[in-house]
């Protein structure tokens, strides 16, 4: 604004002039060529001429300063009798004023001027409105400077939250686990049922607080993988076995598919991690397969370079448009209170887990057809 000011009054041939933006019924100046009246704010209904002319919306002529009321205390301020003082107009709304005096030589503004001042209205009004962008996006910058500033304390505080209820939650719940362990020795067999889902809600507590932990590790990338040579077959297995109660309960087949059982590829992964990958996969299967159904685990060579797990299910399917956030954070296929479903971390668990040893996961599905996961990892 104050470089358009300068070409303003170099054309005109003054040596003193001003741009004003009106804001909430006051004139600011904005640009001007007395530095020290730039920010000075006035009224529009004051007693004055750029105040007149924003409230009418018309240029006006002062040809004798010294013979107008409105410039009683010149206290030398201008060389000159003569002024003008003009609008800047958008969509019929005044929303800035030019002013100009002191015209250089020996000549004084005439009222013919304000044609000129009217023309460079139009380039003005382009310098108010980048004016007024440029503000807005300053105060937009600073509230999402606080915003985020504000989001990341909270974040910092939530972390922390979630840090303390995990560390509070393992005492209790390796408590349950232990006594329940013992009482598996002394329970008679009618009332072991019972026992054995108390042992598999444990079972879920306790990977769903792992998940939790595990998630925000690798969010925060400081979870580190323990790499160690792994039998395929046996972590099948072992998959497999931690949920054969839940299966029999919920009357689902569980099927193990090998490429060939005799050739069990041996892989270097962090062995807990995947395990709990296939888990949570197993699991989250079980949660959406009918009884009287099949769940089948396996693994196949991609590649030299690739192995293929996967879990398929014969449960509904899933629409391809949840397809596209199955893996987010908290994202759940339905809303249907099961407890099996738990909070929509085991798929986004098994997304972190996985891309951490540099795989990719993925599923294929389709309405009422059933559902595969799969993950591929890299052969080491």
């Amino acid at each position: 604004m104050d470089r358009v000011l300068r070409v303003l009054l170099d054309y005109l041939g003054v040596e003193q002039g001003s741009l004003m933006v009106l804001e909430q019924n006051m004139l600011i100046v904005r640009a001007a060529s007395r530095p020290g009246i730039i920010g000075q704010r006035q009224s529009i209904h004051d007693d004055s001429v750029a105040s007149w002319v924003a409230r009418n919306g018309s240029p006006l002529f002062v040809s004798d300063i010294d013979k107008d009321h409105r410039f009683a205390k010149r206290e030398g301020s201008y060389k000159k009798n003569s002024l003008l003082c003009a609008p800047v107009i958008y969509k019929n709304k005044v929303i800035g004023i030019i002013n100009a005096t002191d015209k250089s030589g020996t000549k004084d503004l005439l009222q013919e001027d304000i044609s000129f001042l009217l023309y460079f209205s139009s380039f003005i009004f382009w310098t108010f409105l980048q004016e007024k962008l440029h503000t807005k996006i300053t105060a937009q910058r600073n509230t999402l400077k606080k915003r985020n500033k504000e989001l990341r304390r909270q974040e910092e505080m939530r972390s922390y939250l979630n840090r303390m209820l995990m560390h509070d939650l393992k005492t209790p719940l390796s408590e349950v686990v232990a006594n329940l362990d013992i009482l598996s020795y002394n329970i008679n067999e009618e009332n072991r049922e019972f026992l054995e889902s108390a042992q598999m809600g444990c079972d879920r507590a306790v990977r769903m607080v792992s998940n939790l932990v595990t998630t925000d590790k690798i969010a925060d990338g400081k979870q580190q993988l323990l790499y160690e040579e792994t039998d395929c077959c046996s972590l099948l297995h072992e998959a497999l076995s931690s949920i054969k109660g839940l299966a029999r309960i919920k009357r689902v087949e569980l099927r193990l598919q090998l490429d060939n059982q005799a050739d069990c590829p041996v892989i270097y992964i962090d062995r807990t991690l995947i395990l709990r990958v296939l888990q949570n996969l197993l699991t989250n299967s079980l949660s959406y397969t009918k009884p009287g159904t099949d769940i089948t685990i396996g693994f196949q060579k991609k590649d030299k370079k690739h192995l293929e797990f996967f879990v398929e299910d014969q449960g509904p399917g899933i629409p391809a448009a949840q397809r596209e956030y199955i893996f987010d954070k908290y994202a759940r296929i339905s809303t249907k209170q099961d407890a099996l479903v738990g909070t929509g971390l085991g798929l986004h668990f098994c997304k972190l887990a996985v891309e951490l040893h540099k795989g990719r996961i993925g599923v294929q599905s389709a309405e009422g057809k059933g559902s595969r996961f799969f993950f591929e990892l890299p052969i080491k």
